[in-house]
């Protein structure tokens, strides 16, 4: 039961932060307002994993590190592949993909049992691409080098959680921090580059103006409070259960966005939408058992 409790509220963190991140976006740079979001994670890590017991090793530090590594590497290609679009074909796959690769590896190394278990990790995946599909106007088929990339950063996300499971129980918040001094370097360095790149083509960074910065900022915060929150969630998930169980959870991140979406900017929630987050919550409950 307090697996479940944490993979979902790691979904919903997760879906929040993806929500204010995205608003946040619209009004500055999409690479700006990661990095931001970053680097409050990264702050708030920093601050808080001094009050968390926890033993420092060669394996936490390692294994953070690493899945850091991955995950820039899988949310690259996230952004890459999502602008080559279509979204609505591209979007749910990357999610399904993030959830299939550790729940096969959970499977392989024994994890779950019994009929209620196997329905529950069908529905859930089933749930994932129907709450993560948008239905979008005039869609056409993926290109092959986008379902390519999706495919890629699907296995990197999954990785992710598959390195951080890796770490040792005693380790505290150790492996996130490792994660984020990782990721946020990656951020800053390409940041950078993107930043260079325009100034030599003599184009100006998409800033906010001064009206806008502390909305802004506001919206970065609070997303990278809430990522850190479903960071947090995930780990100690990982420490208290099945890594097929808690991954494929997670997955269902985009659950947290488009109820966000409905009810701060009253977008309306697809059908297939809401019959996904049925069986969500059907999986959630079969898992709880």
């Amino acid at each position: 039961m307090l697996t479940v409790a944490l993979g979902l509220i790691g979904a919903l963190a997760y879906g929040g932060a993806d929500f204010y991140g995205g608003l946040a976006s619209r009004r500055s740079s999409t690479i700006l307002t990661t990095l931001g979001v970053a680097l409050v994670g990264l702050i708030g890590l920093a601050l808080t994993s001094p009050f968390v017991q926890a033993v420092s090793s060669y394996d936490a530090w390692f294994y953070g590190a690493a899945s850091g590594l991955a995950g820039a590497i899988g949310i690259g290609l996230l952004y890459g592949s999502l602008a080559i679009g279509p979204m609505s074909i591209l979007s749910p796959a990357t999610a399904f993909i993030s959830a299939i690769v550790p729940v096969s590896v959970g499977l392989s190394m024994g994890e779950g049992g019994g009929w209620s278990f196997t329905v529950a990790i069908g529905l859930a995946l089933i749930a994932i691409i129907l709450v993560g599909f948008v239905p979008e106007q005039g869609a056409v088929r993926p290109r092959p080098i986008g379902l390519l990339m999706a495919a890629g950063s699907g296995t990197f996300i999954g990785f992710t959680v598959i390195l951080i499971d890796l770490s040792p129980a005693d380790s505290g918040l150790i492996p996130l921090l490792a994660n984020r001094m990782v990721s946020s370097t990656a951020l800053i360095l390409a940041t950078a580059v993107l930043v260079l790149s325009r100034v030599a083509r003599a184009q100006t960074p998409r800033l906010p103006g001064l009206v806008q910065i502390r909305t802004v900022w506001t919206m970065i915060v609070i997303a990278g409070v809430l990522d850190v929150l479903a960071n947090v969630a995930v780990i100690y998930g990982l420490r208290s259960g099945a890594l097929s169980v808690v991954s494929v959870l997670i997955a269902l991140y985009p659950a947290g966005t488009i109820l966000l979406a409905n009810v701060v900017l009253k977008e309306r929630i697809a059908p297939i939408q809401w019959a996904g987050l049925a069986l969500a919550l059907t999986a959630s409950a079969l898992l709880a058992l």
